[in-house]
């Protein structure tokens, strides 16, 4: 018997997602990647434009954003932010997922810092994506 409880996850089948990546090969392995599972995923080519997406988007539109740190023009860290001070129901709450070739600790701790929930190393690990989405987005259901 294990001490240690599995978290609740949700199913990602029909869940909406937006990613910001600016490479193009990454945006197409995530994709494939959240394509298996059945999930939906609109591309943003940097955080500026996936600030603007979340914005423009409905109350709900998003489960979760899969967010790249590094970009051109206006890196994750900056979205993020720019995400969790619109005036919107949602933009307080929705899981932000960074997705960094920087694995320090200070990294991390940034990342956390600016409002995200959770902090990827790429090359992404399939499973650790799946069962990192899984769990945010059952908690955020939780929140709704």
């Amino acid at each position: 018997m294990s001490l240690f409880r599995e978290k609740e996850r949700a199913e990602l089948k029909g869940r909406r997602i937006l990613m910001a990546e600016d490479v193009f090969i990454n945006a197409e392995i995530m994709k494939q990647l959240i394509t298996i599972r059945e999930a939906e995923i609109d591309h943003a080519e940097s955080g500026r434009i996936a600030l603007e997406m979340f914005e423009e988007s409905p109350v709900g539109h998003y489960d979760v954003i899969l967010m790249d740190v590094r970009m051109p023009e206006m890196d994750g860290l900056e979205a993020t932010e720019a995400i969790r001070k619109l005036n919107s129901q949602d933009a307080k709450t929705i899981p932000i997922i960074a997705m960094t070739a920087n694995a320090f600790d200070e990294d991390v701790q940034r990342s956390l810092q600016v409002g995200m929930d959770a902090h990827l190393t790429k090359p992404v690990e399939s499973e650790r994506l799946y069962q990192t989405l899984e769990e945010l987005i059952w908690e955020y259901d939780t929140k709704k």
